[in-house]
């Protein structure tokens, strides 16, 4: 492959790599907005602009261990070509622009992991692939939602208690109380979401030989995180529906404890180097937080979608990503 063609692939990395981020900030805009936005807590385009601010801040406060996650416990670093990141790229942005078309709320992190898991079982056989850090990758993508569930419910159930004897002024307690909880939730995003595109630019990098070992440059986190910001400025509105409205009837209590209990999971993974879903943990707390107040108020059959979409996710990916490698393997020379 000539000095060429290399400088040819790694800006086409590049630039998918962004456009997957600015969609994943796109459709997750919804999760950190949403119910401030049905509660009337911020106007939306004020909470989009925060949301879209904090995004921003997050990978270069927190860390890349998440990055680090993608970039080498996925896969085994001689089953990674140029071929298997740019489909497991163009798969997860695929996937994420159907979801986001039919305004189902799906994962971004299930995407790009079930696109890289394809590619490489394609590329090298089931043998490249890392068991243990697959392993650890599933234990915080199945198990991070349910967290939120729980949480959700115990944050809900602790704040009712609080203002059990209060004034009605404790409404407005709970809607202030949603800024800085809505902007650290939108801390730990970023932290999270950008980190996932930093780790696949990196992974290029050392592919094409830019770079001898896994260390992500000052550039890819500017970069990583300013696609994500524009992404979400720009606001997934049929995914906002869904989540703050179609549950049940945001009040601000209800998004306060949301809020929480999802940034506490995420931000929490992420300083682990667990790629979650921001989606589903966001959802999940809107669920624990509903039923906590009364089961029977919350929409159930909404959340089928979204386990529909949870479920197919990752297979569909891969599925996607082993098509697509066997054409992008075919036009690299």
């Amino acid at each position: 492959m000539g000095i060429y063609m290399d400088q040819i692939l790694i800006i086409i990395l590049i630039a998918l790599a962004l456009i997957y981020d600015f969609l994943n900030g796109f459709q997750d805009s919804a999760n950190v907005v949403a119910t401030m936005i049905s509660s009337r807590a911020m106007t939306p385009t004020a909470a989009l602009i925060m949301a879209t601010a904090a995004n921003f801040i997050g990978p270069f406060v927190f860390g890349v261990a998440v990055a680090k996650t993608i970039g080498q416990d996925v896969a085994s670093p001689d089953s990674i070509t140029i071929a298997v990141v740019l489909a497991a790229l163009l798969s997860a942005s695929i996937w994420n622009l159907l979801t986001w078309f039919f305004g189902i709320p799906s994962s971004s992190s299930h995407a790009l992991i079930g696109g890289i898991v394809g590619a490489v079982i394609v590329e090298t056989g089931f043998q490249s692939l890392k068991m243990e850090g697959l392993g650890l990758v599933a234990i915080a993508l199945f198990l991070s939602p349910v967290l939120g569930y729980v949480l959700g419910q115990l944050v809900m159930r602790i704040s009712m208690w609080a203002v059990r004897n209060a004034t009605p002024k404790a409404n407005l307690f709970f809607k202030y109380a949603q800024i800085p909880t809505a902007f650290t939730l939108a801390l730990s995003h970023g932290t999270n979401d950008a980190q996932k595109t930093m780790g696949i630019i990196t992974l290029g990098l050392v592919v094409l030989g830019y770079q001898e070992s896994f260390a992500v440059p000052w550039w890819v986190i500017l970069s990583s995180a300013t696609a994500i910001g524009i992404g979400t400025a720009s606001g997934g509105w049929r995914i906002i529906h869904t989540l703050g409205g179609k549950f049940y009837r945001i009040r601000p209590i209800h998004s306060f404890a949301s809020q929480l209990s999802s940034m506490m999971v995420i931000l929490t993974a992420s300083l682990f180097g667990g790629p979650v879903s921001t989606t589903h943990v966001v959802s999940s707390s809107i669920l624990g937080v509903g039923a906590a107040q009364r089961r029977s108020q919350v929409r159930w059959g909404v959340m089928g979608d979204i386990l529909v979409a949870w479920f197919l996710t990752v297979p569909a990916s891969a599925g996607i990503a082993a098509l697509l490698y066997f054409l992008i393997d075919y036009l690299i020379p």
